[in-house]
């Protein structure tokens, strides 16, 4: 089937809000395959995907061993019964998922386990632990802030485009503090951008929202990526676990952008060695199959969920997934056995230069490189000091009949971001750098 066919089915069957269709054919490309670092479309152009498809494909897009091991367990048991007659690979998933996080940050520590479907999924199941731990309805999120457009997640999710049509049917459980914009990560940093909120100003509007008496929990990205990879100060999170602490909060860290290795660790807050009390991952978790977890200490999950009587409170039919589990398991081994943390974090540096070191005419626009591993965004501005948003959408356009995927992130769609498979090698960084910048002189 033709681009032109499979475009023009969607506009006659599927919700016109969700694809979004030039006029003149040249946005959006049909996806026909994808391997490692490419993607082929149904005419077999090859294009080099920056995006890892939302962050998806960090150990590269159709893994052989990935693959692999979804198409054994597809043709061993494709699906089981959630909450009812469990399967072993949900058993050996939650146990790793508890080795890679709460014992590796704390040795007398376990984890466990809410399975998902989607990332949304397990930001609303993280939110229930909460309230159902400390009793207290209240949330703080940040401006700034995506986590998922279910009806709990749309409560902390902070841009009004996805909120303001829905409000007539939402609590209103969350309460919005400034996300602090630390040092982008270029070399030498410039200053943060004028009347950003300092870390205090931050802490102080935090303290005014604990004082309430209502907030059970804070729920925070460790890098703000649909916000416009902003990087908070290496203070931030360290200043979240010690007030979550002082006033018998929980700290909910949303990485279901940032798990697995995309920012150089195997999860953003090993960077400042926070340790959460709720830890949300998905994405990256099976390469490609939609799963997610909420994983908290197993002390905390025992306080806040009651034994099961036989009908859980909290499940779904496609629950903890067999071949999801199967693709996870997989997926971890994966990223492990071939570093790509480490990858993202010297790729990364790299790739943070080479954007220092555009040299675009000022008098047309300002860039401002910021990032951490490979989770980096190039900021667009106008002289004036005003989003570029049609410089930055022109460039996203252009580059793609030349082979380029890249997407734009942030609230005025003025931040390129570089969220590539962790399999991307450094010529190939190079090679899209240099296809931005030309892009960006012909804007």
């Amino acid at each position: 089937m033709n681009a032109r066919t499979v475009l023009q089915q969607l506009r006659d069957f599927e919700s016109r809000n969700i694809t979004y269709l030039e006029a003149d054919g040249s946005w959006p490309i049909v996806w026909d395959r994808a391997k490692g670092v490419h993607v082929w479309d149904v005419a077999g152009k090859k294009y080099l995907d920056l995006t890892a498809a939302f962050g998806v494909a960090a150990a590269g897009h159709a893994n052989p061993a990935v693959v692999r091991a979804g198409q054994r367990q597809m043709a061993r048991l494709l699906h089981a019964m959630g909450d009812v007659h469990p399967h072993a690979l949900k058993a050996r998933l939650a146990r790793e998922l508890s080795r890679r996080t709460f014992e590796r940050w704390s040795p007398a520590a376990t984890g466990k386990t809410i399975f998902a479907n989607s990332g949304f999924e397990a930001v609303e199941a993280a939110l229930k632990t909460a309230l159902l731990a400390t009793g207290k309805p209240g949330i703080i999120a940040f401006t700034g802030a995506y986590h998922g457009l279910g009806y709990g997640a749309l409560n902390a999710t902070h841009r009004p485009h996805f909120r303001q049509p829905f409000t007539a049917q939402l609590r209103r459980f969350a309460h919005f503090v400034p996300f602090p914009l630390g040092a982008p990560g270029s070399h030498p940093p410039p200053p943060p951008p004028p009347h950003a909120p300092t870390l205090p100003q931050v802490e102080t509007a935090l303290r005014r929202q604990f004082r309430s008496g209502t907030i059970g929990a804070v729920l925070v990205e460790p890098i703000q990526a649909r916000g416009g990879i902003n990087v908070p100060p290496p203070a931030f999170l360290p200043l979240l676990r010690r007030l979550c602490d002082e006033y018998h909060a929980l700290l909910i860290l949303d990485e279901i952008y940032t798990g697995f290795g995309r920012t150089g660790e195997w999860f953003a807050c090993e960077h400042t060695r926070t340790v959460p009390d709720l830890i949300c991952l998905g994405k990256a978790l099976t390469g490609g199959f939609p799963l997610s977890a909420c994983v908290g200490r197993a002390d905390l999950m025992d306080t806040a969920w009651p034994p099961s009587n036989g009908e859980a409170i909290h499940t779904s039919t496609f629950l903890g997934h067999p071949v999801g589990c199967a693709m996870a398991l997989a997926q971890i081994a994966e990223i492990e056995k071939r570093q790509l943390p480490a990858r993202a974090a010297k790729l990364g540096a790299a790739l943070l230069a080479q954007l220092d070191q555009l040299d675009l005419p000022p008098s047309r626009l300002r860039t401002a490189a910021r990032g951490l591993g490979l989770m980096t965004g190039l900021e667009l501005t106008l002289p004036d000091g005003q989003p570029a948003t049609a410089p930055a959408l022109g460039a996203i356009k252009a580059l793609l009949p030349r082979g380029y995927i890249f997407l734009p992130e942030g609230e005025h769609a003025n931040i390129i971001s570089f969220t590539p498979p962790l399999t991307i090698t450094a010529s190939q960084l190079t090679q899209s750098v240099t296809a931005l910048k030309q892009a960006l002189l012909a804007q």
